[in-house]
């Protein structure tokens, strides 16, 4: 699939198949993303739900939101099923119901994790897989102390997060130039503060 660079953004209780079937009479040109499904859910859940798309919604993206790297490549081996064009895992989500569950931007703090999900995602798929992330992120008082980075907002620090992901597979990095802040702020917030750096993003 030739990735476009406009894309319609996965948001949770926004983008299902029917608000997706209105983008796609827009516009033929964006990719689409569902909202962001947890491997979970796609496991133990109403797949058919969860996962059933109109062919007229492609090119379409499945966002999957996971930690555990049997758990991920199992949700991926089931989607297969339903032939979606990439698929994207969720590095960037800074909500307390994702990240205090050990994912969406958490996993920043964890490339060696993330790489480990990448490479599980790849034993089940040859269609792309992308990652959305954000610049860094703010786990104090979150994170547990034992990490060596409860701060992640250097530019060095996303380039060896980029790095080490691209080598385990990524095809395509989605990058929200603000950093995720992981205690203190509602997700709304968090789309508006920090201040966004689109420097960090094209160095």
């Amino acid at each position: 699939m030739k990735m476009t660079r406009i894309s319609i953004a996965p948001m949770v209780d926004v983008t299902d198949r029917h608000f997706r079937y209105f983008c796609r009479l827009l516009t033929k040109y964006s990719i689409l993303y569902t909202e962001m499904i947890t491997s979970s859910a796609i496991i133990h859940g109403d797949r058919n739900k969860l996962l059933d798309f109109n062919p007229i919604e492609k090119p379409l993206s499945l966002q999957i939101a996971g930690h555990d790297r049997e758990e991920v490549k199992e949700a991926v081996r089931i989607a297969e099923a339903w032939d979606y064009d990439e698929i994207n895992l969720n590095v960037g989500c800074p909500s307390d119901r994702v990240s205090g569950n050990h994912m969406g931007a958490s996993l920043m703090a964890y490339p060696d994790l993330v790489a480990e999900l990448v490479e599980a995602m790849r034993e089940e798929t040859e269609k792309p897989i992308t990652i959305k992330h954000r610049i860094g992120i703010d786990g104090r008082n979150v994170l547990p102390d034992s990490l060596d980075k409860l701060v992640i907002d250097e530019y060095d620090d996303l380039k060896k997060f980029v790095e080490k992901i691209k080598r385990a597979g990524v095809n395509h990095f989605v990058i929200h130039a603000r950093i995720a802040i992981l205690e203190g702020l509602s997700p709304r917030q968090n789309k508006e503060i920090p201040t966004i750096n689109y420097d960090m993003t094209i160095k």
